[in-house]
């Protein structure tokens, strides 16, 4: 497609794709900020978690039959129609009466959400060749640190001032200007497929597959991993995925083609963007509790406790995708992005009650600098690898693979601060051998969160006669103690897992950028180097 366009008309497509992207990111992180308040209003604590997950779960059931759908018909219907229902269901989620209908809308959005994350990159390569695609999807996962970083501000901003609902209806205008854009540059691609080309068994299977899997981990916040709920929902997604494989290896256009695996790029970029997902997320839903919980700073503005993370990746993103087009060896460049954020993961273990803040906001930065080389290089390299056919499919696997990642890894992180915090709270105050009525007046239960509200410490202090105020700062340090803790062991099991994925990223096989276009469908039959070389 890239032949045949003007400068003008790429870039204003790129603008429209762009914008497709931010309005995408943007939703994942403005609504967290609100959710406390939408909860107070709709009385709906029990539901709380489901927004979040229902969305999740639908948008990483969508990528990859999105990307085999844009593969198949063209890129432009399948943004157009992400794009639209996304603002659509955004509408419904601002009119939502209880927290049921907003977690029914919120999974509408996420099939939207999904086709929009599967044809974005997908659509840059369609774009751009390969050269001018490294730079250009540095670029991209800036936006996407972008909206990382405004979404929980403007969040605030909006929930503060105009209501929570507006934290959904800022999406319709954004929405417009994408759909018009894309509408009015974007060249459509002609396709010979039909509806009888499509994958419907295995499009149902897949999603057999993964919305019991993703459910099961996901309720691990408040079901042991041994429980049936848990094991049930676990081994019927292990069945579905047995039946899917197979399924798999007998249709003519498979949903998910499983001999991309044999092609090394892509198997290394796959795998790599789980472990890094699963670090990731580490980070990004524990650091509100280091800078709150554990320093006693306030959550006044939530969206720029994240923002150092956010800078590394922006610039590292940004960097990548310059540095791709220059050096040969480019898989080094991922490795030592990944080791650093190894080391950045590690210093966040090291945080206790005393740690200044500028080590946080280091390790941050540290943290951020390999996601943001993470994200443009295994792209751009598994896009580089594979015939022009697959990019969609594997543009998507690439982004599942790493949502697949983050849902494991929050559920599993998740699971260890739930378990260990109470008992590390009950250790680190019974060391202190305080009255029986002071530790009766202490505030209890699991929740990190609840612990450290502001509003409870105060109320809790101010109900205390005086002379016992000063045990209650005791009390206070060790629970933070204990918090820091067991925050310690999530960023030393993340920083572990991204280990792994430093080995991984190890086996790349870098496919030059400006040699060939794309290797063609026959020399993949004939066992060339884009599968297994």
């Amino acid at each position: 497609m890239h032949d045949d366009m003007d400068r003008t008309a790429r870039i204003l497509a790129s603008v429209g794709v762009g914008l497709a992207l931010f309005l995408a990111a943007l939703d994942q992180t403005i609504v967290g900020t609100a959710l406390p308040r939408i909860v107070g209003e709709l009385n709906g604590l029990e539901y709380f978690a489901w927004v979040a997950t229902a969305y999740m779960v639908t948008s990483t059931t969508m990528t990859p039959i999105a990307g085999k759908l844009g593969d198949l018909f063209g890129r432009k219907p399948f943004l157009l129609a992400g794009m639209i229902g996304f603002v659509l269901a955004s509408a419904l989620c601002g009119q939502a009466q209880d927290m049921m209908e907003l977690v029914i809308f919120r999974g509408i959005q996420g099939l939207f959400g999904g086709v929009l994350f599967a044809s974005v990159f997908a659509s840059l390569a369609d774009l751009f060749p390969p050269r001018t695609r490294a730079r250009i999807q540095g670029v991209f996962g800036g936006i996407f640190g972008i909206a990382s970083v405004v979404g929980p501000t403007l969040g605030g901003y909006l929930t503060d001032n105009a209501g929570w609902r507006w934290v959904f209806y800022v999406n319709v205008p954004v929405g417009i200007l994408a759909v018009a854009v894309v509408f009015f540059t974007m060249p459509r691609t002609k396709h010979d497929a039909s509806w009888r080309d499509i994958d419907f068994l295995g499009a149902g299977l897949l999603a057999a597959t993964l919305i019991p899997m993703l459910v099961g981990f996901s309720i691990t916040r408040d079901h042991e991993f041994n429980s049936p709920e848990v094991l049930g929902l676990l081994g019927f997604a292990a069945v579905a995925a047995v039946i899917f494989f197979m399924v798999e290896q007998r249709v003519a256009h498979p949903v998910v083609p499983f001999v991309l695996f044999k092609n090394v790029t892509f198997a290394v970029s796959s795998i790599t963007g789980f472990f890094v997902a699963f670090g990731m997320f580490g980070a990004i839903v524990y650091i509100g509790l280091v800078y709150q919980g554990v320093l006693g700073i306030g959550a006044t503005n939530s969206g720029l406790l994240a923002t150092p993370m956010m800078v590394g990746l922006i610039g590292a993103s940004i960097v990548t995708g310059q540095l791709m087009i220059r050096i040969t060896r480019y898989r080094f460049i991922g490795t030592i992005g990944l080791i650093v954020m190894v080391f950045g993961l590690y210093g966040l273990a090291q945080v206790n009650v005393g740690t200044p803040e500028t080590d946080v906001v280091r390790s941050l930065i540290m943290v951020g600098i390999g996601l943001g080389v993470s994200m443009p290089l295994y792209i751009n390299a598994t896009q580089s690898a594979l015939p022009r056919e697959y990019l969609g499919v594997a543009t998507s696997q690439i982004q599942f693979w790493r949502n697949v990642g983050g849902t494991v890894g929050v559920a599993i992180l998740g699971a260890v601060v739930s378990h260990e915090l109470p008992q590390r709270i009950q250790a680190q105050i019974a060391a202190l051998n305080l009255p029986p009525q002071i530790v009766a007046s202490l505030p209890s239960g699991g929740s990190a969160q609840a612990i450290f509200d502001p509003a409870r410490i105060a109320a809790t202090r101010a109900a205390l006669p005086s002379q016992a105020q000063p045990l209650f700062n005791q009390v206070l340090d060790a629970v933070r103690s204990a918090l820091a803790l067991s925050l310690h062991d999530v960023f030393i099991y993340a920083a572990a897992v991204v280990s792994v994925a430093v080995v991984v990223s190890l086996f790349l096989r870098e496919v030059p950028l400006k040699a060939r276009e794309r290797p063609s469908t026959e020399e993949v039959r004939e066992g060339a180097p884009a599968f297994g070389g």
